[in-house]
């Protein structure tokens, strides 16, 4: 829609087998896609939302994100998906991926939310279908 690149922090967080990356190789890494001169990186990072022109959160219920988690991942329970590199099947993080999605309202959101305070004009708090239209017609209009 919009003809930009697109980026997974998936990529930028893990090595081959579910190993985190350290500190410092992620830093780096998102110092080198947030400096590209236009992306979409899709993922949860304060210093990616600071250097975004705009910021979309996706505020789904729980029960939203583990079926959606559900349906993306089952396909690669026993190897890995696009986008995260060699020997990372789901089958090994689907307890992590639980956990996450549960203590992501109390955890992560507050921050995202209060991120989206600071600059109203640019974020975009998505709840309903509603929202999402308003989200989309806003960046359309910023781009042509």
């Amino acid at each position: 829609m919009f003809d930009l690149p697109v980026f997974g922090l998936d990529a930028v967080v893990w090595e081959a087998g579910w190993r985190k990356v350290s500190s410092e190789k992620r830093e780096k890494a998102e110092r080198d896609l947030i400096a590209r001169p236009a992306w979409v990186i899709d993922g949860v990072s304060a210093r990616v939302r600071e250097a975004a022109d705009a910021v979309i959160f996706l505020d789904m219920p729980r029960r939203t994100c583990l079926l959606r988690c559900a349906r993306r991942n089952w396909r690669y329970l026993f190897r890995s998906r696009p986008g995260l590199p060699d020997a990372c099947p789901e089958i090994l993080i689907v307890p992590q991926l639980v956990s996450i999605i549960r203590r992501f309202p109390g955890r992560v959101r507050p921050g995202i939310l209060s991120d989206i305070e600071k600059r109203p004009d640019a974020r975009f708090h998505v709840v309903t279908a509603a929202d999402r239209t308003a989200a989309i017609q806003s960046l359309s209009a910023r781009i042509a």
